[in-house]
């Protein structure tokens, strides 16, 4: 099993911030990597999650013409 959590040190021991689904003394591999500035604490939100906050409108025909619209041209696709 392979999962990211993230965890406060309290100069001693590394206490996780959600539960871990893992019996006593099991043994695990703990890679360290200090959160960068501004992201204690903040969950990551998903590309689904960032995309429906932008609140976005455009055209129903959006997926289908994208490079049209992206790039200015008429690429041929039919309606």
């Amino acid at each position: 099993m392979k999962k990211s959590v993230r965890a406060v040190f309290d100069g001693r021991a590394l206490w996780p911030e959600e539960p871990v689904d893992l019996e006593p003394n099991t043994e695990v591999t703990v890679t360290i990597r200090t959160a960068r500035k501004g992201e204690k604490g903040r969950k990551r939100e998903s590309f689904f999650e960032t995309a429906r906050s932008l609140n976005l409108d455009g055209p129903r025909d959006w997926s289908r013409r994208f490079e049209e619209y992206l790039y200015g041209e008429n690429t041929g696709a039919s309606d």
